[in-house]
């Protein structure tokens, strides 16, 4: 189904593109929540005339979200988790955990707005991308630390991206697989039985 973006929507296109979705994301999210329309004529034509009112709203947006950055900076989230003796939580830090802190301490981010591709799953010194708008990325420290302990505030250099956390350890180096040696005898030719007569 051809439907032009009404608002700018992630991995699809900008506001004014038309594009080939699939009937069913279409009807059952982009139409209701008025993000597209079918593209028609007569909706391209209605598309025009609103497009003045939606510059007006994508710049206020901006404008809201430069302030939101200006407000978020230098905040920094800490996260009490309790851990195992290699420093692997019991547990993990989520897009949701990381999306109701910052709730806590009063800015409405949407969780689709965090980038965090895996869970942090140990204990140390994160840095998490909230895309506050479109144009507008932001980087927060988030510390992980066992109950009753206060974060170690390290050089920003030295702080693990977040987004690409693995579910190990980082500083443990990875196994050596080890192969053990089977001695090789030479090939012995197998002989024919003869039959005993």
């Amino acid at each position: 189904m051809r439907v032009i973006l009404n608002d700018y929507i992630d991995h699809l296109g900008e506001r004014g593109d038309s594009v080939e979705v699939k009937p069913g994301f279409a009807r059952n999210y982009l139409l209701p929540k008025g993000l597209a329309y079918p593209d028609t004529p007569g909706n391209r034509r209605r598309f025009d005339q609103e497009q003045k009112k939606w510059e007006e709203m994508d710049l206020s947006r901006r404008s809201a979200a430069e302030a939101m950055a200006k407000d978020l900076d230098g905040v920094e989230l800490v996260f009490e988790r309790r851990a195992g003796e290699k420093d692997v939580l019991f547990g993990s830090v989520s897009v949701a955990d990381i999306a109701n802190e910052l709730a806590d301490k009063g800015f409405e981010i949407d969780r689709r707005k965090v980038m965090l591709d895996h869970p942090i799953k140990e204990v140390g010194n994160f840095t998490v991308d909230i895309a506050i708008h479109r144009e507008i990325t932001l980087t927060l420290p988030v510390f992980v630390v066992r109950p009753g302990e206060e974060p170690e505030r390290v050089d920003p250099d030295e702080v693990q991206d977040a987004s690409a956390a693995e579910h190990f350890v980082a500083d443990a180096p990875a196994p050596e697989p080890v192969i053990p040696e089977v001695p090789v005898e030479p090939e012995t030719p197998i002989e024919p039985e003869v039959p005993v007569e």
